[in-house]
């Protein structure tokens, strides 16, 4: 299979392209140099006037797994009027904020994107997790396995034993077929468990001796130990609180000088404001972060209307059920994590709202390097992804973004400094924030780029200037160098990809995992790993 796309105007950061007019050539699933490929025998496609970027990657999504379908089963609301029926040989699906796995992967390819890792799974339930990701079309996907509250991994650092802590996560990882290293509110899930929480990066957690603290350095340790190609993946303590900021400061403090991902920043940069409403503290946040260069970020941007939040902060989804009062899910994972899951309406006349939204906005402008600040909304938290059109817009167009400024509560308003920031992104910013910067963070060498040896996923947009509308429907949509979507419609819905790593450990850790798994697990050792052959379309990333 040959394709070409001829006469764009290309943004390609990581190749230097910025907008110039160039052909972009594919063979085999492959970007290609010109003299590879037959034009004679190729798919042609006029880009002339079209602005042409690599397929979309976001790090970050709740898109599949146990903690998800328990979120479509909540909810039966979110999907009356919200159904697409089924056509031709394309499935039926339906959901407005949790869309169910086949429509999820057709949403996504319909807006330019053909990478996604869904963001924590509980090794567990990763059997569950990737039979979900083998129904999700299109996409290439990934999954990143929660640790921050893993029984094993904590006695291990409570008893100094480094290296096994180290061959653990690696043995742990190659079971559950995951990506990368999840640590969600560490040591304060599990102080969960006995109606607890952490509050400082030196807390006790309750049982084990060990602290929040211990638990980041060590996880930052064993990932750089074992060179996996993303860093650890961490959602912080304290989220939603009005100390998170402080204490999101102080874990990249902790983490100076080692590879660091913080998820859904805007939900960890708020300090205290007047009465029960949070102020932002994006500026002091975003200046931690620029001044740690090993840092990368996504935002997590509240977008206004409804969402479901999920999550394994099993603590924070119980305060948000008493604050709100709507209905939720409670779980705990034997050993590993825990989680919740509570619907909630966000709002521009809610004060705490507001504030959520604009520190979301005033991270992004103030954050100097975007490659080291992504796109999220960390779907379904603060919005469906399907919102990801209208953030760009947000970005790209100050005037919108202070229309909708003085639409929300006045409270939010005041002390903000979002009306004072006067940055917009061009195309080639909102090209690293939404597909080259994620990719070079997750070590996917092959994809957010179009040079040669890159995957053929390629998004030709026609430039508008309402750019929510530009980026929600794309002309073209090709993955692996197969048109998959066409005027913002998906037209084929080839399997995607699976990618995992398998770093190398210690057999030794073995006796000590089956003894471990005899005394505290309901699934036996044997019954726990998954084998390369159950992983549809699996392909094994290398660590370094």
């Amino acid at each position: 299979m040959m394709l070409g796309v001829l006469g764009g105007r290309v943004y390609d950061p990581q190749n230097g392209g910025d907008g110039e007019i160039r052909d972009i050539w594919a063979k085999d699933g492959r970007v290609v140099s010109p003299e590879e490929v037959d034009p004679d025998r190729a798919e042609i496609i006029d880009a002339a006037g079209l602005v042409v970027m690599p397929g979309g990657v976001d790090i970050h999504s709740h898109l599949v797994g146990a903690k998800v379908n328990a979120g479509r089963k909540l909810r039966p609301e979110d999907h009356r009027g919200a159904e697409r029926a089924r056509t031709g040989v394309f499935r039926s699906g339906s959901g407005r904020t949790v869309p169910t796995t086949h429509l999820t992967g057709y949403l996504y390819a319909e807006m330019g994107y053909t990478t996604v890792m869904e963001a924590a799974t509980a090794p567990l339930v990763a059997r569950h997790t990737h039979e979900e990701l083998a129904d999700v079309p299109i996409l290439d996907k990934g999954a990143f396995i929660t640790m921050g509250n893993n029984h094993f991994l904590m006695k291990c650092i409570r008893d100094g034993r480094r290296e096994a802590a180290r061959d653990y996560v690696a043995w742990l990882l190659g079971v559950s077929k995951g990506y990368a290293i999840k640590i969600v509110n560490p040591g304060g899930v599990e102080n969960w468990k006995w109606g607890r929480n952490v509050g400082e990066l030196d807390d006790e957690v309750l049982g084990f001796g060990v602290t929040p603290r211990q638990i980041l350095e060590t996880v930052a340790w064993i990932n750089d130990e074992l060179g996996l190609p993303h860093a650890p993946h961490i959602h912080g303590i304290n989220l939603g609180r009005s100390s998170s900021a402080r204490t999101t400061i102080e874990a990249m403090e902790t983490l100076a000088g080692r590879r660091t991902h913080l998820c859904h920043l805007q939900f960890l940069s708020y300090g205290k404001g007047k009465g029960r409403v949070h102020s932002s503290e994006a500026a002091a946040v975003a200046e931690a972060v620029n001044a740690n260069p090993e840092v990368t970020v996504d935002v997590g941007q509240v977008v206004f209307g409804p969402a479901t939040t999920m999550t394994s902060d099993g603590p924070l989804q119980y305060s948000l059920h008493r604050a709100t009062g709507s209905k939720w899910v409670n779980d705990d994972v034997e050993g590993e994590t825990g989680g919740g899951i509570v619907p909630i309406l966000y709002k521009r006349s809610n004060p705490i709202n507001a504030v959520m939204w604009l520190t979301g906005m005033e991270l992004f402008l103030l954050i100097d390097d975007p490659w080291r600040v992504f796109l999220t909304t960390d779907h379904p938290n603060a919005g469906c992804f399907t919102s990801y059109p209208h953030v760009i817009k947000l970005l790209m167009d100050r005037a919108y973004r202070l229309e909708v400024l003085e639409s929300i509560h006045n409270r939010a308003r005041k002390g903000a400094l979002l009306h004072e920031l006067d940055r917009e992104y061009s195309l080639r910013e909102i090209a690293i924030i939404s597909r080259a910067g994620p990719a070079r963070a997750l070590g996917l060498r092959n994809k957010g780029h179009l040079g040669v040896g890159a995957d053929a996923d390629i998004a030709v947009y026609q430039e508008m200037d309402d750019k929510a509308e530009m980026f929600a429907r794309p002309r073209y949509v090709f993955k692996a160098g197969e048109l998959v979507a066409r005027d913002g419609m998906v037209v084929a819905d080839p399997p995607g990809r699976t990618f995992y790593v398998a770093p190398p450990y210690d057999p030794g850790i073995e006796k000590d995992i089956r003894k471990h798994f005899e005394q505290a697990y309901t699934v036996s050792f044997e019954n726990y790993s998954l084998a390369s052959d159950q992983v549809a379309h699996g392909e094994a990333v290398a660590c370094r």
